[in-house]
């Protein structure tokens, strides 16, 4: 019972990293405006995405622009485009097979064996659901980073990390640690041998007791005790 409440626990956990991860796709920022030297403009922020640039004013107006070339992205942008579209796809596929393989669920019937291989797979499809969001979101801190302290970049280009890098490094550390729950939960897989003899040694116990034979007397060379008295 506590293995089905843990299963279903880390479940939970994994499709809301799955939905933070969604959510970091589609937000616009992953890079915003820094205000450093001269640059003290606060009436506009500017945030930058994967699919689109956004400038907000102080004035609760928003503007976005989607980018018109790919070609022309960067190659950190390139890549979390596609890697995050490989995460959101995993994770669908990683929901679709715990589901199947959960202890709550009917689908493999009773099979045991089955259902905790497939499980494991879910579990392990939430892991690597994760690396598929940390990686694109770390490469973008690391670029805002170098960027940002590098004296070669002017002071107007420098950006600071945003809300959706936040989110998805919560998202990533939250699908990789549900799935490893996920995956432990899946109970050792014994050898059928003792599954077998557990199984007769119930059958015999269950059985009913027979009658027991009735006494017989006591005979010698086939002439009955009774007659040497």
């Amino acid at each position: 019972m506590a293995n089905t409440g843990m299963q279903l626990i880390s479940f939970t956990c994994a499709v809301t990293g799955w939905i933070m991860a969604i959510a970091v796709t589609a937000l616009p920022q992953w890079k915003v405006s820094a205000f450093i030297g001269s640059n003290i403009l606060t009436s506009e922020i500017k945030w930058e995405g994967i699919w689109m640039n956004c400038i907000y004013q102080t004035t609760g107006h928003m503007q976005c622009k989607t980018y018109d070339s790919l070609l022309a992205l960067p190659p950190d942008i390139q890549a979390a485009r596609a890697l995050m579209c490989l995460a959101i796809f995993m994770g669908w596929l990683s929901c679709t097979v715990s589901c199947c393989g959960m202890k709550c669920t009917t689908c493999a019937g009773d099979d045991r064996r089955a259902k905790a291989g497939i499980a494991l797979s879910g579990g392990v499809l939430f892991i690597l659901t994760g690396l598929c969001v940390l990686i694109p979101v770390s490469w973008t801190a690391n670029t805002v980073i170098q960027d940002f302290y590098n004296p070669n970049v002017p002071l107007m280009h420098k950006r600071e990390l945003g809300q959706a890098i936040y989110l998805g490094w919560a998202s990533a550390v939250i699908l990789m640690i549900s799935g490893a729950v996920l995956s432990s939960t899946c109970p050792l897989m014994e050898r059928s041998g003792r599954y077998r003899r557990g199984y007769i040694g119930r059958s015999f116990a269950n059985s009913p007791a027979s009658a027991p034979d009735p006494p017989k007397p006591i005979t010698s060379n086939s002439v009955p005790l009774k007659e040497y008295v």
